[in-house]
C-alpha cells in the first residue's frame, strides 16, 4: 500500500479513506485518496512522486554506503522531506481545529517510528552478542539506547565517529544518527507550532500563525547554516552529526510548506525544475565525492536544493500535468521502494557491518553486496508487512466488522509486543553496562614479577603463568591519568590546557607536547618522575600532533583548531622554558611501516627557534589487518584471538630503520629515542607482553603497559636528561 501525502489544505470530508506516509520514518498528513483521472485539488495534492523520490533516496543511500564508501545526498533529501510533511501535518492540524493536538501527534508519530525501529534494535543486540566480542557488547548497548531515545547523533558527535566509510570496526548502529536529527526536530517543531499557535488563538490572530511561523523559520534556518558552515571549516567531525548544524536542512522543507500558496511555476520552469532536481539527487554523491567532510555545509544545498525543486515542480497540478521525472518518480517500482523506505534504510548498515565482519574484510565486493541488498530488501518487506502497516492501519475502512476485529486485535497484541520488548531491551542493556562493564576493574599497580610487560622484551625478565591484565573488557578503562582528569584538550577545545604532574616543586621540568600519542607515554613518565624528583607538564589535545600546516586534517577532514592550537602551545613553551620538550616523531604509513610527516620538522625548527631542547620518540604500532581496517586488541582476544595473532607483522608496522633518525640529524636540538623492542620481537607486535595487554583500542598504549615501559624509556632518556 503506497503511502499517501498531502500538499494542500485539510482533506475533505470526515470519514474519507486516508493513508499514512513515511519519509525515512517521518509521519505525513492524512490525505484522501483521489479518483483515477479526477484533476481536483486532492489529486493535484496527492504526491505519489514524493513516495517515489524517497525510494530513490534510499537506494542511492544503499549503494553508495555498500559500494561506493561514501555518502550519497540522500539523508539530506530524507531531512528536507521530513521538514516538509511533518511541518505541513502540523500547519493543517493547527489551521483545521486552531489546536496541534500534541499528545495525539505524539503517539501517532511514536506508533509510525518505534515499532520497525524496535525490531531493528533487537535483531542487532542479539546478532552482536552471537558475532561480536563481549567487549563491544558495551558500546552496543550504549548506541541502542542512544537510537531508541534519539540522541545517538550526539554520542557519535562527541566521538567523532568516521562515517566516510563502511568497515568491520565501525557500529551496526551509526547510522541511526538521522532518526535522532529527526526526531529530535520533531520535538522542536512540535512544541513551536504549538506554541505559537496557542499565543496566537489567545490573542486572537490564528490567522497570522503562518506569518510568525515564516519569520521563526527563515531566522532559525539562516543560522543554522551558517553555523553549520562556519562547523565545516572548524570541527568537521562534530559538525556532521549536529543537530543545529542539520536544522537548516528540514527548515529547507518547512519553509516551502509555509510558501504552499504561491501559484504553481509556468510550465517550463516546472520542467527545468525538475530535471535539474533529478539530476542534482541522482548526481549528488558523484559530484561530491567527499560529502561526509563537507555536509551539511553549503556542499549540502546541491541536494537539498534538487530535493525543493522535485517537490516545486510538481505543485498545484495533476499528476498527468506534471514533468517526466516528477512521473518517472510516481512510477510503481519507485513507489514500492518508497513504501519500505524506512525499514529499508534501518536494515542495510547493520546487515553490511556484521557481514563486513564476519567477513574480516573492508569491502563487499560485488557478490556480498548483492547479497546484502537482497537480505535488507527481504527484512525490509517484512517489517513493512507485518510490523508497520498493521500498526497503522485503521478500522471501520470498509473491511467489515469481523476484519476490523480482527486488525484491532492484531493491532494491540503487537502494540504490546513491541513495547514489551522495548522495554526488556533496555533493561537488559542497562544492566549489563551497570553489572558487568562498571564493575570491570582496572589494576591501579601490578606486581613487576607476575606482571613484567615490557621488561620481557627490553631486558629479558622471565614470564610466569598468570592471567593477562587488564581483561579485555577492563582494557578500555586503562587510560591515562590526564585523560580522566581532563587534561588533554577535546576535538572542540581550542584553548591550551596544561596541568602538572610529578613533582609539582622540582627544579626540572620535561614539557608533554602533542596528541594522544605523546599522552599515552604519561604513566610511564610518571613512575620516572616520582623516581627522580622532576616534574610533567602536559600540554595535550586529541588527534593533534603539533603542525604549523595551513591544511591540518585529521582522518581526512580539516582540523584549524589544531593548527591554531599548536601555534600557541609552541609559543607557551618558549614563555615556560621547560628544560625539554617530549613529543611525537614518527606516524604510521597507510599502507605499512611508519614516516616523519615533513610537518613534523616544521614543528622542531619552531622549537629550535624559541631555544628548546627536543625529545623525539617513535610511535608505537597501530593495529591493523589487511586493508588497513583498525581493530581493537581487547576484541580479538574476547573473540578467541591468541597475544600472537591479535598483533602485527613488525615488518607490516614499522620501517626497519627508524625513520626519524635521519630528518632529526638536521637539529641540533632534536633527539629521537625508540622503544619499539620494547613492544615488539624481531618479528612480531603482540598485543600482549610480559602478561600486561599492551593496547587499550586499537593504537593507543594502555596505562598498565605503559607504566611497564618506565624501565627501558629512562635508560633511553638517561643519556640525553642526565638527571639521575
Amino acid at each position: 500500500m503506497a503511502a499517501s501525502h498531502s500538499l494542500g489544505p485539510t482533506p475533505g470530508p470526515a470519514g474519507t479513506p486516508g493513508r499514512l506516509g513515511a519519509v525515512a520514518g517521518d509521519v505525513t498528513a492524512v490525505s484522501a485518496e483521489p479518483r483515477p483521472g479526477a484533476k481536483s485539488a486532492t489529486a493535484a495534492a496527492y504526491r505519489a512522486d514524493l513516495d517515489g523520490l524517497r525510494g530513490v533516496a534510499i537506494a542511492l543511500v544503499v549503494v553508495f554506503h555498500i559500494w561506493m564508501g561514501r555518502v550519497s545526498g540522500g539523508v539530506d533529501v530524507f531531512l528536507v522531506l521530513s521538514g516538509f510533511f511533518f511541518t505541513g501535518l502540523l500547519l493543517r492540524r493547527a489551521g483545521g481545529t486552531g489546536s496541534v493536538e500534541v499528545w495525539s501527534i505524539v503517539r501517532r508519530t511514536l506508533r509510525r517510528l518505534l515499532p520497525a525501529l524496535v525490531v531493528v534494535l533487537v535483531a542487532v543486540v542479539g546478532a552482536a552478542v552471537v558475532l561480536r566480542p563481549y567487549t563491544q557488547w558495551a558500546d552496543i548497548a550504549e548506541q541502542t539506547v542512544a537510537s531508541l531515545f534519539y540522541y545517538q547523533n550526539w554520542q557519535l558527535a562527541w566521538t567523532w565517529s568516521d562515517y566516510l566509510a563502511a568497515d568491520p570496526s565501525v557500529s551496526p548502529l551509526q547510522h541511526l544518527w538521522s532518526m535522532s536529527v529527526q526526531g529530535q526536530y520533531y520535538l522542536a517543531a512540535l512544541l513551536v507550532v504549538a506554541v505559537v499557535t496557542a499565543l496566537c488563538r489567545h490573542l486572537g490572530c490564528l490567522g497570522r500563525v503562518r506569518a510568525v511561523l515564516g519569520a521563526v523559520i527563515t531566522a532559525a534556518a539562516a543560522a543554522s547554516f551558517v553555523y553549520a558552515a562556519y562547523g565545516t571549516a572548524t570541527y568537521q567531525g562534530w559538525n556532521y552529526y549536529d543537530s543545529f548544524a542539520r536544522g537548516w536542512e528540514l527548515l529547507a522543507g518547512a519553509g516551502l510548506v509555509l510558501a504552499a500558496s504561491i501559484r504553481s511555476p509556468a510550465r517550463p520552469l516546472r520542467h527545468v525544475l525538475a530535471w535539474s532536481g533529478l539530476a542534482g539527487v541522482v548526481g549528488c554523491g558523484w559530484l561530491i565525492v567527499d560529502g561526509a567532510n563537507r555536509f551539511p555545509g553549503p556542499a549540502a544545498l546541491l541536494p537539498v536544493g534538487a530535493c525543493l525543486a522535485l517537490i516545486l515542480s510538481g505543485t498545484g497540478v495533476a499528476p498527468e500535468d506534471r514533468p517526466w521525472p516528477n512521473r518517472i518518480l510516481a512510477a510503481p517500482v519507485a513507489r514500492k521502494l518508497g513504501d519500505i523506505a524506512y525499514p529499508l534504510y534501518l536494515w542495510h548498515w547493520p546487515i553490511l557491518i556484521f557481514y563486513l565482519a564476519y567477513r574480516d574484510q573492508p569491502r563487499a565486493g560485488l557478490a556480498g553486496g548483492l547479497a546484502i541488498v537482497v537480505l535488507s530488501f527481504v527484512l525490509a518487506w517484512c517489517t513493512h508487512r507485518w510490523v508497520e502497516q498493521p500498526l497503522r492501519l485503521r478500522s471501520g475502512a470498509g473491511a467489515g466488522p469481523a476484519t476490523d476485529a480482527v486488525s484491532s486485535r492484531y493491532r494491540r497484541v503487537a502494540g504490546v509486543t513491541v513495547s514489551a520488548v522495548a522495554v526488556a531491551m533496555v533493561t537488559v542493556t542497562v544492566a549489563w553496562q551497570i553489572l558487568v562493564v562498571d564493575r570491570a576493574s582496572v589494576p591501579s599497580a601490578l606486581d613487576p614479577v607476575r606482571y613484567p610487560g615490557a621488561e620481557a622484551l627490553a631486558s629479558g625478565a622471565p614470564v610466569p603463568e598468570a592471567r593477562v591484565r587488564p581483561s579485555p573488557l577492563a582494557v578500555s578503562a586503562d587510560l591515562p591519568p590526564s585523560t580522566v582528569d581532563g587534561c588533554i584538550a577535546d576535538w572542540d577545545t581550542r584553548d591550551v590546557v596544561t596541568c602538572t604532574y610529578g613533582d609539582p616543586d622540582a627544579e626540572r621540568t620535561l614539557a608533554m607536547a602533542g596528541s594522544s600519542h605523546v599522552e599515552h607515554w604519561l604513566p610511564a613518565l610518571q613512575v620516572l618522575a616520582d623516581q627522580h624528583d622532576f616534574r610533567i607538564r602536559t600540554y595535550l589535545k586529541m588527534g593533534c600532533a603539533l603542525t604549523l600546516a595551513e591544511d591540518a586534517t585529521y582522518k581526512g577532514e580539516a582540523i584549524p583548531d589544531c593548527r591554531d592550537w599548536s601555534r600557541d602551545v609552541i609559543d607557551r613553551l618558549g614563555t615556560d622554558r621547560p628544560d625539554w620538550v617530549f613529543t611525537i616523531g614518527t606516524h604510521p604509513r597507510l599502507e605499512s611501516g611508519d614516516e616523519t610527516p615533513p610537518g613534523y620538522l616544521d614543528v622542531w625548527a619552531a622549537l629550535a627557534d624559541q631555544g628548546l631542547n627536543v625529545i623525539t620518540i617513535r610511535d608505537t604500532p597501530w593495529l591493523r589487518r589487511d586493508g588497513g581496517v583498525p581493530y581493537r586488541a581487547g576484541d580479538c582476544l574476547a573473540f578467541g584471538g591468541t597475544a600472537a595473532g591479535c598483533g602485527m607483522r613488525r615488518i607490516d608496522a614499522l620501517d626497519e630503520i627508524n625513520p626519524g633518525l635521519e630528518p632529526a640529524s638536521y637539529f641540533p636540538n632534536v633527539f629521537p629515542i625508540d622503544l619499539s623492542d620494547a613492544v615488539c620481537t624481531d618479528d612480531l607486535c603482540p598485543v600482549v607482553v610480559g602478561n600486561i595487554l599492551a593496547y587499550h583500542d586499537e593504537h593507543h598504549l594502555s596505562a598498565s603497559f605503559s607504566r611497564s615501559l618506565a624501565g627501558p624509556l629512562g635508560r633511553a632518556l638517561h643519556p640525553l636528561l642526565a638527571w639521575w
